[in-house]
């Protein structure tokens, strides 16, 4: 009779099995944590003002008019617009330059090129604040403040894309190019019909990135602005917090709905995301 190989071997060769469940469990335990604050958020906005603080997970006395009292007490569809209209344009000017500039850097041969890439990477070191006041000045001496330029100018411009993008264009193919070169095209025929196409993974990714950071965006339209119509969602659950302090449920009701689009997006895309991390060279 033939003896078993894997006798011999202590635990019966189950380790790897049993690690791998081992991080299952794990990852499920972290996953479930992480994910708990904002089941509580959807699950209280249901609540009303008498239950919303009594810790059970699901609400007892289901109601929608913290949805209600959301969009007809306050202007919180006009919060959710400028939001969405900033962010938007940021994502779509911000890919296009970001592209542009990355693609030089990764493809075009010029002096200096290494140091003003040095120079770009380098600002992901400097932190927000350090640049709000000087930021605000030059929006102050630009009259940018109190308008929509003044939210979307400044937010434009971010060295994480450029950078991530150029790791990304580092790893194509030049035969591609070449050929297109050869062919007759120029470096915007270059950039615009074969870089630009291949790119849909990243950029993907980076959409999402922009869009979700601009979404969430707090200090610079809380300086930047001061008209109540330019006030983006974020600045109003802020106000929510000011007027109605006592009234949770109004509270985690506008957040929910200010999260939900996002959550949405995520999902929607998380293969980009995942894809634009694999193939950027970030491992």
């Amino acid at each position: 009779m033939a003896s078993d190989p894997m006798a011999g071997r202590p635990g019966g060769g189950r380790g790897p099995v049993s690690s791998r469940g081992g991080l299952t469990v794990l990852a499920v335990i972290v996953s479930l944590i992480s994910l708990f604050p904002v089941l509580w958020m959807v699950s209280s906005s249901f609540k009303t003002r008498t239950t919303v603080t009594d810790g059970n997970p699901l609400p007892r006395d289901f109601t929608l008019g913290n949805f209600v009292y959301v969009f007809t007490e306050v202007p919180f569809a006009r919060y959710l617009w400028n939001s969405f209209f900033t962010s938007a344009v940021i994502t779509v000017v911000a890919l296009f330059f970001h592209s542009m500039a990355a693609y030089a850097l990764a493809r075009l041969r010029f002096p200096g090129r290494d140091r003003l890439f040095g120079a770009i990477f380098a600002t992901l070191l400097v932190t927000p604040p350090v640049v709000l006041i000087p930021l605000f000045m030059v929006a102050r001496q630009l009259h940018l403040l109190d308008s929509y330029a003044g939210l979307i100018v400044p937010a434009v411009f971010n060295a994480f894309g450029i950078f991530l993008l150029r790791q990304f264009y580092l790893q194509l193919p030049r035969e591609l190019e070449e050929a297109a070169v050869v062919d007759g095209c120029g470096h915007w025929r270059v950039y615009w019909n074969i870089v630009l196409p291949m790119s849909r993974p990243i950029l993907s990714a980076l959409a999402i990135f922009f869009f979700l950071a601009n979404w969430n965006a707090f200090v610079w339209p809380l300086v930047a602005t001061s008209d109540q119509d330019l006030t983006v969602v974020q600045l109003g659950i802020a106000s929510f917090q000011t007027q109605y302090g006592s009234n949770w449920n109004y509270i985690l009701a506008a957040a929910t709905v200010a999260a939900l689009p996002m959550l949405l997006l995520f999902f929607a895309f998380q293969r980009q995301i995942v894809e634009s991390v694999k193939t950027s060279g970030l491992k």
